[in-house]
C-alpha cells in the first residue's frame, strides 16, 4: 500500500513555495520522496525552504520568479526543469489578497490578483502538460478556497479568482486526463499563512471560524500533508477534476 504514495522519482514544481500552504506542500512531497522545486517573488524564504528540505534528506532547488508576469511564465517552467528535470507534479500554491472593499478594488489589483491565482496556474500548466503527456502521466494541484463556494468581506478580487480555480480544475481534468494528467483542487480552511494573519491576529474571529467548522478547530498546516500527497500520488490514479476541501467541515455546516 505505501508503494501507491511513494514519490520516489518523481519532480514537482511548487508556486508559492516559499511560506505557508504552498512551503508545507513542498515540504510534504519532498517527505514521499519526490525532487522539488519551489517558486515565488522573494528569495530569502525560497531558500529557507530550500535549506529545510535539504537538511531534512529530501532534494529541492528554487526558483524566482513573479508569477503575475504572465508572459514570463513559459520561461518560469523551463528553468523549473533546470535542476531535476521536467516536472511531474505542478501545485499552483501562489496567493494573493488584497482584501479592499469593492469601492477600493482597482483594475490594476483586480488584474494583479487574477493574474496570480487564476491566469497563472493555467499557463504554467499549459507549458508543463507536453512533458507529463509524453510521460502518461502528470499531476496538477491547484489551491482553491473557502471562497470558491462562500463569499467573505473585502475579498471580491480573490473570491471571484477562487471561484474560477474549480472550475479551471474541472477543465484541465477534461483536456489531459486522457493523457494519464489528472487535475484536482485543495480547498484549504482556515490555516496559519501570512494571507490570514489578519483573521489569527483577531483571537475572537480566529475562535468564530474555528466554531463554524464540525471538527471544532481552525487549520494547522500538518492536515495537509495526506491530501497533497495523495493528489499527487499513484493513490489518486482514478480521481480527477475534483475539488477537496480540507476545512474541518467549515463548508458541511
Amino acid at each position: 500500500m505505501s508503494a501507491l504514495f511513494d514519490l520516489t522519482g518523481r519532480v514537482a514544481f511548487v508556486t508559492g513555495g516559499g511560506s505557508g500552504i504552498g512551503r508545507r506542500m513542498a515540504e510534504a512531497l519532498a517527505a514521499a520522496g519526490a525532487a522539488v522545486v519551489v517558486a515565488g517573488r522573494r528569495t530569502v524564504p525560497l531558500a529557507e525552504t530550500v535549506s529545510g528540505v535539504n537538511a531534512s534528506g529530501g532534494r529541492a532547488a528554487a526558483v524566482t520568479a513573479d508569477l503575475g508576469d504572465l508572459p514570463s511564465l513559459d520561461a518560469v517552467a523551463a528553468l523549473a526543469a533546470e535542476t531535476f528535470g521536467a516536472p511531474d507534479i505542478l501545485v499552483n500554491a501562489a496567493g494573493i489578497n488584497l482584501r479592499q472593499p469593492a469601492e477600493e478594488v482597482t483594475l490594476e489589483s483586480w488584474e494583479q490578483t487574477v493574474a496570480v491565482q487564476l491566469s497563472a496556474p493555467f499557463f504554467l500548466a499549459r507549458a508543463l502538460v507536453p512533458a507529463m503527456r509524453d510521460r502518461g502521466w502528470g499531476r496538477i494541484v491547484n489551491i482553491a478556497s473557502l471562497q470558491s463556494v462562500r463569499a467573505m468581506p473585502n475579498s471580491m478580487p480573490y473570491g471571484a479568482a477562487k471561484g474560477g480555480i474549480c472550475q479551471l480544475t474541472r477543465a484541465m481534468a477534461e483536456a489531459w486526463s486522457r493523457h494519464g494528467i489528472t487535475a484536482n483542487a485543495i480547498a484549504p480552511g482556515f490555516f496559519p499563512t501570512e494571507l490570514t494573519a489578519p483573521v489569527f491576529a483577531d483571537a475572537a474571529r480566529a475562535a468564530e471560524m474555528a466554531a463554524r467548522t464540525a471538527i471544532g478547530r481552525n487549520g494547522r498546516l500538518e492536515d495537509l500533508d495526506g491530501p497533497t500527497v495523495f493528489l499527487a500520488s499513484r493513490a489518486s490514479d482514478y480521481v480527477t477534476g475534483q475539488t477537496l476541501f480540507v476545512d474541518g467541515g467549515f463548508t458541511a455546516k
